[in-house]
């Protein structure tokens, strides 16, 4: 470096520390200059508050128990993928690669994409480690947030969160079946009252049959279409069956049926799931027109739905599904059949947020700690880690000095007894406890506190 750039250097670090707070504070509390205004999150992003999360709590529990209880192993795939993945997987000329994904090159020339499903990842998951060698089928589940650039709405972010499970190796209708069940478990186990709509796609030579004859018709109707629909004539046809313009559901009326394009097979394996349903009172409604959105699905489909007062929310999906016995081939793996379903988080939150808009608190304690004075502190902070470790449910407000705002906290957190240690107390060697119900106090050992709350809890003490 010359000297004549590094003399304005040395005179800016002399007049910084002269003049200016040091970093530390700059970092952390940075001038607001006048007419600045405070960042805000990403538009189609949001952030997941405290009061979020005991819904989202509930759901990903949820999720783990049906995985637990039908036999689903965890994986979690990147949220970075490489871009061919999903013009492979989910379709080049798909709404959601052609528009709505998030791709860019690296400096290193790959190109990359936010994953904006997870039945892709999975899958190359499964070819890329080996999992065809292992027994059959191989049952997976994850959660986790995708990324689509769509149009924000209710319910509908840039980042939302899903939780999929995919069986993978496994062609017996049962399968399908058995994945409607899990996700009808699911979401009523959150207490939600759900629809499941039910098609079948067919298999691939019997789809382009059905496609052949939507387009004959639809062309027809050439002029009755949006200029959005007339594309997706031309480019993929299917995806006219779930057009939101206001004339589509007079000109689906007339529309051609899958059903009547299936092939034997298909249909046989079609009933083989509708009586599997019977057989355990899954309630079901048959959409002759419901195809889902992407590329890789053949044979059955079916997307799940809110009974709900909100319309917008009644007539969003919550989560579908479906076979895909091609993707597997689609991304280099041999031929290999599978099913999954993915639920949209985001919705069934908006849900129960309507259900019940206040959740029950999650940070109820059997003990709460008080303290009075600097002794009482320090004592009382060494014994809240003896109760921790002791696996008890404690709580305190080691920041509060006032007793009394210590007591309305121990309320609020529904505590069953406060132990209160004062100077007195720390130079007696003693506590007080307080029964939070009867209003009564006795005086312990400090030494045999843990012991004897472990008493009054009915925990088994040594």
């Amino acid at each position: 470096m010359s000297s004549k750039q590094s003399q304005p250097m040395q005179k800016r670090s002399s007049g910084f520390s002269a003049h200016k707070p040091a970093l530390p504070e700059l970092l952390t509390n940075p001038p607001l200059r006048k007419g600045m205004h405070p960042i805000q999150v990403v538009r189609g992003m949001r952030d997941l508050l405290p009061s979020d999360q005991p819904y989202w709590k509930q759901m990903e529990d949820m999720a783990e128990r049906m995985a637990m209880d039908y036999g689903y192993a965890r994986i979690d795939t990147p949220l970075i993928e490489d871009y061919s993945l999903f013009i492979r997987g989910v379709g080049k000329v798909t709404d959601i690669v052609e528009k709505e994904m998030f791709h860019w090159e690296t400096p290193g020339g790959e190109h990359v994409g936010l994953r904006p499903e997870s039945t892709a990842s999975v899958a190359r998951a499964y070819v890329q480690h080996g999992m065809l060698n292992l027994p059959q089928p191989v049952k997976l589940w994850n959660i986790g947030p995708m990324f689509r650039y769509d149009r924000p709405q209710a319910g509908r972010f840039r980042q939302f969160y899903q939780a999929s499970f995919e069986c993978i190796g496994e062609a017996d209708p049962i399968v399908d079946a058995q994945l409607i069940i899990v996700s009808w478990n699911l979401l009523k186990g959150l207490g939600l009252d759900p629809t499941v709509k039910v098609n079948s796609l067919g298999n691939p030579e019997s789809r382009l049959n059905y496609k052949n004859a939507l387009v004959s018709y639809f062309r027809g109707k050439r002029s009755q279409l949006s200029e959005e629909d007339k594309k997706r004539l031309v480019k993929n046809p299917l995806r006219l069956l779930d057009s939101k313009e206001p004339n589509m559901q007079e000109l689906k009326a007339e529309a051609p049926q899958m059903v009547d394009w299936l092939d034997e097979e298909s249909k046989a394996h079609f009933m083989r799931v509708l009586e599997y349903l019977d057989e355990v009172g899954v309630p079901y409604q048959l959409d002759p027109y419901l195809v889902r959105g992407l590329d890789y699905y053949t044979k059955t489909v079916f997307e799940w739905f809110a009974n709900s007062n909100d319309q917008e929310l009644a007539q969003s999906a919550l989560g579908g599904g479906g076979r895909y016995d091609l993707l597997i081939e689609l991304l280099g793996g041999r031929p290999t059949p599978g099913a999954g379903f993915s639920l949209g988080l985001d919705r069934i939150a908006s849900r129960l947020k309507e259900l019940n808009p206040t959740p029950p608190a999650k940070d109820e304690v059997d003990i709460f700690l008080a303290q009075l004075g600097e002794m009482g502190r320090k004592k009382a902070l060494g014994l809240f880690e003896e109760f921790r470790t002791a696996g008890l449910l404690v709580g305190e407000a080691f920041a509060k000095s006032s007793l009394k705002a210590q007591m309305e906290i121990a309320n609020r957190r529904k505590a069953k007894w406060t132990i209160v240690i004062g100077q007195k107390e720390v130079l007696d060697g003693t506590a007080i406890v307080r029964d939070m119900d009867s209003g009564t106090q006795e005086i312990i050992d400090a030494k045999k506190a843990v012991h004897e709350m472990k008493k009054k809890l009915g925990l088994h003490t040594q």
